[in-house]
C-alpha cells in the first residue's frame, strides 16, 4: 500500500518559512493528500480487483461487464428494505415492473477517481494564489534569523535590512494582508461549494450521508435502509439487449457486482465528516480573522503573546503605530524569526519609530 501513497509524499513536506496559518494548511496539504491518496486508492486494482463483474446467461463476461461499466447499473429503491435471501436477492436488487417501480441508475462510479482529483485541485488555487502574491516576501524578510545560530555580524546587517524594510514601508503593507484574508475566504467558499458540488454529483445524497451513517445503526434489522448501500450499492441491475436468430430484440437482465463501492462507501463518509469539520473550523478562522481585523486591541494581545520576551512598552508603542498591513507582516515575521532574534527586531523597531538610532 505504500506504494499507492508514496506519490504524495511531496506534499508534506515542512516548509522552512511558514506563510499561512494551521487552518490554511489543513486545505491545501493535508485535504489535498487525503483526496490525491483517494484517487489513486480507487484506481489500484491491486487492492479492489476489477471495479465490476457481471453474471448473465449467454452474454459473454467481459462484454457485459464492460457495458455495464460505461452505461451504467441501476438498483430499484423501494426493495432496499427486507430480508436478504428471502424478500430481496440483494439491498435494491429484485424484480420491478417497467413504469410502476421508480429505478435508480448509477453512473458516479466511472468518474469517482476524476472526481477526486478534481477536487484536489480546487484544494490548492488559494495556497497557489497566495504563493504567487506573496512573492517570497517573507522568506526574503526572514534570510536565516529563523535559527538560534547566526553569526553575529550577518545578523546585525540582516536586521539592519529587515528594520529599514518594515519602517521604510509602515502603512503600505494593507494591500499584502487583504490579498490572504480573500485566499482564507477562498478556502472557505472552496469547502462549502465542494459540499454541494459532492451532493450534487452523488444525486443529492451526500448533505446527510454522514449522519444518516449514524442514525442507520439505532433501527431494527428489518427497518434498515442502509444509507451506503443505497448511494455506493455493492449489487446492482444492469439490462443487456441485442438481436436474436429471428431479428428480434431479446432482453438480459444481469447481476453486477461493485467491489469499487466496498471502498467508495468508506471514502465519502471519511469526507462528509472531514469536510464538514474543515467548514466549522473555517467559519471560525474567519470570525477570528474579522475580529482581529476591527479589534486593535486583539492585535496587541496577539503581538504580545507572540514576543513575550520583549517589554511590553515597545509592543504597545509599535502596534499603535501599525496598520492591518503593518501587524501581519510583524506577527508572520514573529512566527518564523527566532524567538531571541526577534525581541532583538522588535527593539530595534521600537527605536526607528521613536527617532533614536539603531544599534
Amino acid at each position: 500500500m505504500f506504494d499507492v501513497f508514496g506519490s504524495v509524499k511531496g506534499l508534506l513536506k515542512i516548509d522552512s518559512v511558514c506563510i499561512d496559518n494551521n487552518v490554511f494548511r489543513l486545505h491545501y496539504k493535508a485535504t489535498v493528500v487525503i483526496l490525491v491518496a483517494f484517487s489513486l486508492l480507487v484506481t489500484s486494482r491491486q487492492y479492489i480487483g476489477d471495479p465490476i463483474d457481471c453474471i448473465v446467461d449467454e452474454i459473454p463476461p467481459d462484454v457485459m461487464d464492460t457495458y455495464c461499466w460505461i452505461s451504467a447499473t441501476y438498483t430499484v429503491p423501494n426493495r432496499l428494505t427486507g430480508r436478504v435471501g428471502i424478500d430481496i436477492v440483494q439491498p435494491g436488487v429484485a424484480s420491478h415492473v417497467d413504469g410502476k417501480d421508480e429505478v435508480k441508475y448509477h453512473k458516479y462510479y466511472q468518474w469517482v477517481c476524476f472526481a477526486l482529483f478534481f477536487q484536489a485541485m480546487l484544494f490548492y488555487v488559494p495556497r497557489y494564489l497566495w504563493k504567487t502574491w506573496e512573492g517570497g516576501r517573507i522568506k526574503m524578510l526572514v534570510l536565516d534569523l529563523n535559527g538560534p545560530i547566526v553569526n553575529e555580524d550577518c545578523k546585525q546587517d540582516r536586521k539592519r535590512l529587515l528594520v529599514d524594510y518594515f519602517t521604510s514601508n509602515l502603512h503600505m503593507q494593507n494591500f499584502y494582508a487583504f490579498r490572504f484574508f480573500i485566499c482564507e475566504v477562498l478556502n472557505f467558499v472552496n469547502v462549502v461549494g465542494q459540499i454541494f458540488f459532492m451532493d450534487y454529483f452523488l444525486g443529492g445524497e451526500f448533505s446527510t450521508y454522514g449522519s444518516d451513517v449514524l442514525g442507520f445503526t439505532e433501527l431494527e434489522p428489518e427497518q434498515r435502509d442502509d444509507p451506503m448501500a443505497r448511494v455506493f450499492p455493492k449489487v446492482t441491475k444492469c439490462t443487456f439487449h441485442k438481436y436474436g436468430p429471428s431479428g428480434s430484440v431479446q432482453k438480459f437482465d444481469g447481476l453486477c457486482v461493485l467491489p469499487v463501492n466496498i471502498v467508495n462507501e468508506k471514502i465519502y463518509v471519511f469526507l462528509w465528516f472531514w469536510f464538514v469539520a474543515l467548514s466549522i473550523l473555517s467559519a471560525i478562522s474567519l470570525l477570528y480573522r474579522l475580529f482581529v481585523i476591527m479589534g486593535p486591541n486583539l492585535r496587541l494581545y496577539l503581538l504580545r503573546a507572540k514576543c513575550r520576551i520583549a517589554p511590553q512598552k515597545q509592543i504597545e508603542v509599535i502596534a499603535k503605530k501599525c496598520e492591518i498591513g503593518d501587524w501581519f507582516i510583524l506577527y508572520q515575521l514573529g512566527k518564523n524569526i527566532d524567538p531571541l532574534i526577534f525581541k532583538e527586531v522588535v527593539a530595534d523597531i521600537y527605536k526607528k519609530m521613536e527617532g533614536k538610532e539603531t544599534v
